[in-house]
């Protein structure tokens, strides 16, 4: 039976993952820095991690850029998610500190050709998907990236087929590349739907991109996070 170990984790994604819980994911932290990508994972099939997977001893739960302690039982990669490990969920997650705005950029990568496979695109998306017969060739499913000419767009997409629900959508390019990519980072959602349909341009923001489980022959690219300078708290 295998034995468990800890993970110790800078948070960067905390996002919205059916059916009910959140997809969590950061780079393991390290005396050098930043290492490999780690997402925890649920045992259950759907993999999300619930809200009490999630909890700290004093009840709260881990937020984007603190650092966090958790238990696992056993790596679990599958497909282009080889950064998979399944949590020990008989143990709190243990909050070790938290990481500034400059801390950050250590984390950062630089991307110099297309986020992962381009050319395949949704029906409101650019660049947002890729074809489940080419994850294969992929073996990461994670990245921290510093875009250019980021805008969130909130619109009501399906407001002509009479769909009245109203959608946040990052636009950005990134090494010479367009993407236009749905968010699903709760807390920019949050935000952003309060306020009324059109653009929001953000000067200086990371954000950590994820390629999700695959959904209709599709793993579809997912801002997971969107970090600016103020969120990190300067």
């Amino acid at each position: 039976m295998p034995m468990p170990y800890t993970k110790t984790i800078l948070c960067l994604a905390n996002s919205r993952k059916p059916p009910s819980g959140r997809c969590i994911a950061g780079r393991e932290a390290t005396q050098n820095g930043f290492g490999d990508w780690i997402r925890p994972v649920s045992a259950r099939p759907t993999r999300e991690i619930s809200e009490e997977e999630r909890r700290y001893q004093d009840g709260t739960h881990p937020k984007v850029l603190e650092v966090v302690a958790i238990q696992m039982s056993a790596p679990a990669p599958q497909q282009h998610q080889q950064e998979n490990h399944v949590i020990d969920d008989s143990f709190y997650w243990v909050r070790r500190r938290r990481v500034a705005w400059e801390d950050l950029l250590g984390a950062l990568e630089r991307v110099k050709g297309a986020l992962w496979i381009n050319g395949d695109s949704s029906t409101y998306g650019d660049n947002d998907r890729v074809a489940d017969q080419y994850l294969g060739q992929l073996n990461r499913s994670l990245y921290l990236i510093q875009p250019e000419q980021l805008r969130l767009v909130v619109a009501t997409e399906g407001a002509a087929f009479g769909d009245p629900r109203r959608r946040v959508r990052a636009h950005f390019r990134l090494a010479g590349h367009p993407y236009i990519v749905g968010v699903t980072d709760p807390l920019i959602e949050r935000d952003y739907l309060a306020g009324a349909n059109g653009e929001y341009p953000l000067d200086e923001a990371m954000v950590c991109m994820s390629l999700g489980e695959v959904f209709h022959g599709h793993a579809y690219k997912l801002a997971a996070a969107i970090i600016t300078r103020e969120r990190a708290g300067g």
